[in-house]
């Protein structure tokens, strides 16, 4: 295979995009990952914060951790383990019961196991992002999939004009790259054509998403008052669940740390209001209010933190799967895969699944070149 021939972008560098490239790299396939983020990771991405003091924070604010039923992704799971990228995240769960304002189902280590990254849930992306013939480009935004007929190419093109490059085949893990949701955020047109790869884009053009509020919470001493680690809101119309992130393996304890999610009720009544645009930090301050003061109303007794925001996850929990099957969508003759947790299941497995199986259809087809 020569490197024309086998040159692939990947548009995302989530779970998804990151074991996909991978898996391309490592197969031969010459492989450019582009993320509009600052790092890699998606919903398994790390923030760092800073306190008042100067005191460094950093909080899994997406993805709180992951399972795996799937023997192919414990493959993958052991390898990490192996590598030092993952541990397992041994303590105890349950949840809170709104109307009687009390702990209920508390499991010592859960009924399954729970894995987080190490130091940080984005270690294995960024790692992956690393990998010998994986070169990754953050901080760029796809603005632009146009295919070259003549050529038998596809030409990436960036939000501000500049030209990515050529590419062979093009993986994107970004439910976005046809649907009205990208013209609502940026302004301008999905970066793919419907017209270009119809069966494909039809397929995902409304791929329903669940958002979300991650509140980052950080305390000067341990939370007494809670006799878990992790815990689900039952009857809350505003919070979701809650997880304390220093507990995790790796994690700094100078101060503890915890993340609270709101219900997608609670974020689709702001979203309502604000639109998907970028929110104003006088709104994400009202928000992160807002959920602070829900938490005060669970009845127990919450000092005053140290550190408190709130972020918007506005599109990337989905609320579907469109390719439970096949894992992912394909079209061979212009060498496009589309894969995602949207395909298989929204989870980090069904994330990992899928970019397996895009990653697969490309050594399948670049080994009979």
């Amino acid at each position: 295979m020569d490197s024309v021939a086998t040159k692939v972008a990947v548009i995302g560098s989530g779970i998804a995009g990151a074991v996909c490239a991978s898996h391309l790299a490592r197969n031969g396939i010459s492989v450019t990952i582009f993320d509009s983020a600052r790092g890699p990771g998606g919903r398994m991405s790390r923030r760092r914060e800073t306190t008042e003091d100067g005191k460094e924070l950093m909080f899994d604010h997406g993805a709180p951790y992951f399972t795996s039923t799937n023997t192919d992704v414990q493959h993958f799971i052991r390898d990490w383990e192996a590598r030092g990228l993952v541990a397992e995240w041994k303590e105890s769960f349950g949840s809170f019961d709104w109307i009687s304002k009390k702990f209920i189902n508390i499991e010592k280590e859960g009924l399954s196991k729970k894995y987080v990254g190490v130091p940080g849930m984005n270690s294995i992306c960024r790692a992956l992002c690393q990998e010998p013939g994986v070169e990754s480009k953050f901080g760029v935004s796809v603005g632009k999939l146009e295919w070259l007929e003549d050529e038998d190419l596809w030409s990436l093109t960036c939000l501000d004009g500049q030209q990515l490059g050529h590419f062979k085949g093009v993986v994107t893990t970004d439910k976005n790259i046809v649907s009205p949701r990208f013209t609502n955020v940026t302004g301008r047109p999905p970066p793919l054509d419907l017209k270009v790869v119809p069966e494909l884009a039809m397929k995902i053009k409304e791929v329903p998403v669940s958002p979300r509020f991650a509140l980052m919470l950080a305390f000067e001493s341990p939370l007494s008052v809670i006799p878990v680690k992790g815990f689900s809101f039952n009857d809350s119309k505003v919070l979701s669940w809650a997880f304390c992130d220093s507990s995790k393996p790796g994690r700094s304890t100078i101060t503890e740390q915890w993340v609270v999610h709101s219900t997608a009720e609670y974020a689709d009544g702001i979203i309502a209001r604000s639109g998907l645009q970028k929110l104003s930090n006088a709104t994400l301050a009202q928000v992160a209010e807002e959920l602070f003061l829900e938490l005060e109303r669970s009845g127990l007794r919450f000092p005053q933190p140290v550190f408190k925001k709130a972020h918007r996850w506005g599109s990337a929990f989905p609320a579907a799967s469109i390719a439970r099957e096949e894992k992912c969508l394909w079209e061979g003759k212009k060498r496009v895969a589309i894969c995602g947790d949207y395909c298989v299941s929204p989870n980090v497995e069904g994330a990992i699944l899928s970019g397996v199986a895009a990653s697969s259809k490309f050594v399948e087809i670049f080994s009979c070149l």
